[in-house]
């Protein structure tokens, strides 16, 4: 294997503001071999997440930063093509934190097996990997929603908001979303069975929630914050559950993040406001994840990837998902 390259993104600098190609540096490295304990996996596919933007920053979160010079944090899946660790062999297939790079070298913490007759390997990056569990217990244990409520999503057409959006359908819930462009909305209700839409980028929220809610929101599920949470919040029913689940609008600002203005609308109607890190459920992934494939044969939960091909693409690429470009889950295609 020595003679084979390994191109790397490592973290060069922590950005202020957007990421861009001038936050990481490039390198061709040769590839090693695995020592005690250690496997060697050729990377097929990354995850493209806006939790990357999170840990390039320095400072106190629910995982350490990427440290600068240390090639930038990616789960991906791809096959072990040697290993030196009884528990994976060579032509296993795995999913774990490979990193921005060709190769992984080190030892498989926290990586599982994953099996590409069941599945289409990018899928385990989407609704049968962290994406989905996301959109699961941040919905399910955080939002707790019942039959016949109203449950609204932002970022609905994205990775995470998509999944959780048809999971609260399967759950009996009447299932707006609001997303960007004509084409994702229709894609909502056409595609994924949504009740409702709200195109954020041609009217105005307010007006869509009134149209869309007239009986008001009992779960709202925010992967956006800034103007359109406090647009929700002004919609709140009594009891309703507020998550928390990611806040992309505010992820490159060079100023404070803007918090809530509307928040006591959550004392009005006595609601909560929870923050929801998916890792707190890792023990009950295995059996999330059977459930999850059960819907999906049965045609009741779709998943759809949005593939970018090219390692080389990587800094463009991952800025797809802080323009709305990207349409489902983004993955690169090493």
């Amino acid at each position: 294997m020595t003679a084979q390259t390994n191109r790397q993104f490592l973290l060069a600098k922590r950005p202020v503001g957007a990421a861009t190609r001038e936050t990481f540096t490039y390198q061709q490295v040769p590839v090693g071999e695995p020592a005690a304990g250690q496997i060697l996996v050729k990377n097929e596919y990354l995850s493209l997440d806006p939790a990357m933007r999170g840990w390039m920053n320095e400072g106190k979160s629910y995982i350490p930063p990427v440290g600068i010079g240390e090639v930038m944090r990616a789960l991906g899946v791809g096959q072990v093509v040697a290993s030196n660790n009884p528990a994976f062999a060579v032509g296993d297939y795995v999913n774990g934190a490979l990193g921005v790079q060709d190769y992984f070298l080190g030892e498989p913490r926290g990586f599982y097996k994953v099996d590409p007759k069941l599945a289409p390997l990018p899928r385990y990056l989407s609704a049968l990997g962290m994406t989905g569990m996301t959109a699961y217990f941040a919905l399910l244990d955080v939002g707790a929603p019942k039959a016949g409520e109203t449950v609204v999503l932002s970022g609905a057409a994205g990775a995470v908001g998509s999944i959780a959006g048809q999971i609260a359908k399967i759950k009996g819930c009447r299932v707006v979303g609001i997303a960007g462009g004509a084409d994702k909305c229709k894609f909502l209700i056409d595609e994924l069975g949504f009740d409702g839409a709200i195109d954020y980028k041609n009217e105005d929220v307010h007006a869509g929630l009134k149209r869309e809610c007239p009986k008001g929101v009992d779960v709202y599920f925010d992967n956006v914050g800034g103007d359109i949470l406090d647009a929700v919040l002004s919609r709140l029913n009594l009891k309703a559950r507020v998550v928390i689940c990611g806040a992309i609008s505010q992820y490159n600002n060079k100023e404070a993040v803007k918090g809530p203005a509307n928040y006591l609308s959550l004392l009005v109607n006595r609601a909560r406001m929870e923050g929801f890190v998916v890792m707190d459920y890792a023990s009950q992934f295995a059996a999330a994840g059977q459930e999850m494939a059960g819907w999906m044969a049965k045609g009741q939960l779709k998943s759809k990837e949005d593939i970018v091909e090219g390692l080389e693409t990587f800094p463009e690429t991952l800025t797809k998902l802080f323009s709305g470009e990207n349409f489902g889950k983004l993955v690169l295609k090493v």
